[in-house]
């Protein structure tokens, strides 16, 4: 799993740890040193720690002026013994939404594994983005069933034209432009 980077090809014009309005200001990533891991393998240096000892993000872009931002996931989402959603939430998300984000990418390509349990934060989220929204793209479908399984399709948009966007060939504005179109052809 060490490596396994996250993306940055988008690195030259944005990066959370030197963005003042990120949650991630000033973190410090040490290229040397292996300092995170997931049951007991290391990740890449890369990613940042949001409070989970199984769920690692990284912050690709944030449009405040468009609000919406694009994170990256790696590790497993485990809420049923880790809370993960909770550190997200109230690590990540709150402050971003603080900010002006209405609109949540999530990518998960590399989440691994999913365990549910309550969805009262998912639920919080989904109301505090009410003009908004949230999408899940690229999480294996594995993942996406157990999601459905609780009801988180009821407060994140997966599935369907979602998994067939090629987002690495992207710039930000385009992904999140053809994203808010087939999220607004849903809700017509």
């Amino acid at each position: 799993m060490h490596t396994i980077e996250p993306f940055y090809n988008w690195i030259e014009i944005y990066s959370a740890s030197e963005d003042p309005r990120s949650p991630l200001y000033e973190a410090e990533n040490d290229l040397n040193h292996y300092t995170h891991d997931i049951y007991g393998y290391y990740i890449h240096p890369q990613w940042d720690a949001i409070g989970s000892e199984t769920l690692f993000i990284k912050i690709l872009f944030a449009d405040y002026e468009e609000g919406y931002v694009i994170m990256e996931f790696i590790g497993e989402w485990n809420d049923a013994l880790h809370n993960d959603i909770m550190h997200l939430k109230r690590n990540i998300v709150d402050p971003l939404v603080q900010e002006g984000i209405k609109h949540f990418i999530l990518v998960g390509e590399n989440v691994f594994n999913f365990h549910g349990s309550d969805d009262s934060y998912y639920e919080e989220w989904f109301d505090e983005v009410e003009e908004g929204w949230i999408a899940a793209i690229n999480f294996p479908e594995f993942v996406l069933r157990e999601m459905q399984h609780y009801n988180l399709d009821s407060y994140i948009n997966f599935g369907g034209s979602l998994e067939e966007i090629p987002w690495r060939t992207l710039d930000p504005r385009r992904l999140f432009l053809r994203i808010d179109n087939l999220i607004q052809k849903r809700l017509a």
